[in-house]
């Protein structure tokens, strides 16, 4: 709605305007009186006004100071633009008329108020706000299309390698350096939830410039980069140290920062974007840091070549009854002990020869585990899955212990037939039944993934199709009777219908089970040899 402020020191004018605007312009207006200038002033910085009806003469403040103060001052919060004015008087006196020339007042009505002349002014003045607000969105359009064009411009110049002398100039007016506060700050910021997943860009967008606002920082750009990072560029240096500061006292736990060097030419904006994110790399190491300088990384760090030997005996060791060798092993190849002085560039070459050496190799090897284990290989395949370094340890931790586990019962049903003899024996004496893998490997006591591929290793076939075999070798010797409908043959050996019973008989023989059973009334098929 409108917001339209009735100004007149004679209350009966005052009520007059009130019901005329409302019955002629039902539901348009927010309509608020006051008594005199003074009143009407408290009321406009409260809670602004778009329209502003107001007489000349009144007590305590008139409407030409009135009109000063609100055409001069600050405008109120959320106000967009200065209210249109229209004034009130019951004198022709040609110095308000220059106040209402000088203030740009909408209209100059003399009392008594004819209402045709105030409905034209108040139809005036909503066509003077509207055109006010379509200029407006057109100019929010037109800023935010500039705002992002230069932000993707300042992506690309963050990682150009270096600039030409000649290609400046051009860098400088694409991203509006000219605009920025120096010396700036660059701060890349990311949002981890405890399970390693990360907070959505826009999301984090919008909780990273607010925050920095609330901080009283001073914001030159910002953007989200290539990897979903949100990069500030700004000032001064304490303001880094507030936001995160804040992030502690809301309890945003996830929220990292890495902090680069002081910058202030356009050749730096680069350079401190590579100290912020390398930067930010290092909160993986640091449980406890939420923000971290490139200052304090200058440091010379440790750096060695990947433990290739002690990942390949990581790998030999897994399913050998020596699982209290793991832990042991795995803080020796990461090198535990120097963690807080180790290039993070070893952990990511380490984990990457991890999940080659020893990971890929053990599914390659022997197959697919259970899904828990399957969804832990997957999360601790990346480093960046994780918020800090322990976190991903324990994990890999975890999944090498599971590893271990797996790989011994899968050797264990590989060298010994036993629970495979019984297996087979079982499927041979309940095929009649509805009967699934999950029902067999309980029955050996054997994990269903371990048991999958244990059978096939020992009767070379997998599960589903061993058992469809038994059934219709069944069936074969129930058509040689000839007593039985294909109905009660298919039912005796376990299919749910005749139809999936004909379907797998076909699939296996080659013929229907009619063709079949016609074949052997007609003396073609030798029963001695065809059901062996």
């Amino acid at each position: 709605m409108t917001k339209l402020l009735i100004v007149d020191d004679e209350k009966n004018i005052r009520i007059g305007l009130k019901t005329m605007i409302e019955r002629e312009f039902p539901g348009l207006y927010d309509l608020t009186t006051a008594a005199q200038g003074a009143e009407a002033l408290e009321l406009y910085r409260a809670q602004g006004a778009d329209i502003m009806i107001t007489d000349i003469r009144m007590p305590v403040m008139d409407g030409i100071a009135l009109i000063e103060q609100v055409s001069e001052g600050p405008l109120p919060a959320g106000q967009i633009g200065r209210p249109l004015i229209i004034i009130l008087s019951g004198y022709e006196d040609f110095r308000y008329a220059k106040a209402a020339i000088r203030y740009q007042a909408v209209d100059y009505l003399l009392k008594p108020i004819r209402r045709d002349e105030l409905f034209a002014a108040l139809r005036k003045c909503q066509d003077n706000l509207a055109k006010r607000s379509h200029m407006a969105e057109q100019m929010a359009a037109t800023e935010s299309y500039r705002l992002q064009v230069q932000s993707v411009r300042l992506q690309e110049l963050l990682l150009q390698p270096e600039l030409a002398g000649e290609d400046l100039g051009i860098w400088s007016t694409e991203i509006g350096f000219d605009q920025y506060a120096l010396p700036f700050w660059i701060a890349a910021l990311t949002y981890k939830n405890v399970d390693g997943s990360r907070m959505k860009k826009e999301d984090l967008k919008s909780l990273a410039e607010h925050m920095f606002e609330s901080v009283d920082g001073v914001l030159s750009a910002s953007l989200l980069d290539r990897e979903g990072r949100m990069i500030l560029v700004g000032g001064p240096r304490s303001k880094f140290e507030d936001l995160s500061l804040l992030a502690a006292e809301r309890e945003l736990d996830g929220m990292l920062i890495g902090v680069s060097q002081e910058g202030s030419r356009l050749t730096d904006l680069a350079l401190c974007y590579r100290q912020a994110c390398e930067s930010l790399k290092y909160t993986f190491i640091y449980p406890k840091t939420r923000l971290i300088w490139y200052d304090d990384m200058k440091m010379k760090r440790l750096s060695y070549p990947v433990p290739k030997e002690a990942i390949r005996k990581l790998g030999n060791i897994l399913g050998t009854n020596r699982e209290k060798e793991i832990g042991p092993l795995l803080q020796e190849i990461f090198r535990i002990d120097q963690l807080p002085e180790i290039d993070i560039s070893y952990l990511e070459a380490v984990s990457r020869h991890m999940n080659e050496q020893v990971l890929d190799e053990v599914f390659r090897v022997y197959g697919e585990a259970s899904v828990d284990v399957l969804k832990l290989y997957r999360k601790v395949g990346d480093l960046s899955n994780f918020c800090h370094f322990h976190d991903y340890f324990r994990s890999l931790e975890q999944l090498l212990s599971d590893l271990d586990e797996y790989i011994k019962e899968v050797r264990s049903a590989h060298s010994e037939h036993g629970d495979m003899k019984e297996a087979v024996t079982y499927i041979e004496n309940h095929y009649h039944r509805q009967l699934n893998m999950a029902i067999v490997s309980n029955h050996v006591s054997l994990n269903y993934s371990y048991f999958s591929e244990a059978f096939k290793a020992y009767t070379g076939e997998s599960f589903v199709t061993y058992l469809k075999k038994v059934r219709i070798r069944k069936a074969k010797e129930l058509l040689g009777k000839g007593s039985l409908k294909l109905s009660e043959i298919g039912t005796a050996v376990g299919f749910e219908n005749t139809r999936h019973f004909s379907r797998v008989f076909k699939e296996l023989e080659g013929v229907s089970p009619q063709e079949y059973r016609a074949k052997l009334a007609a003396g073609n098929v030798r029963l001695s040899g065809a059901d062996s």
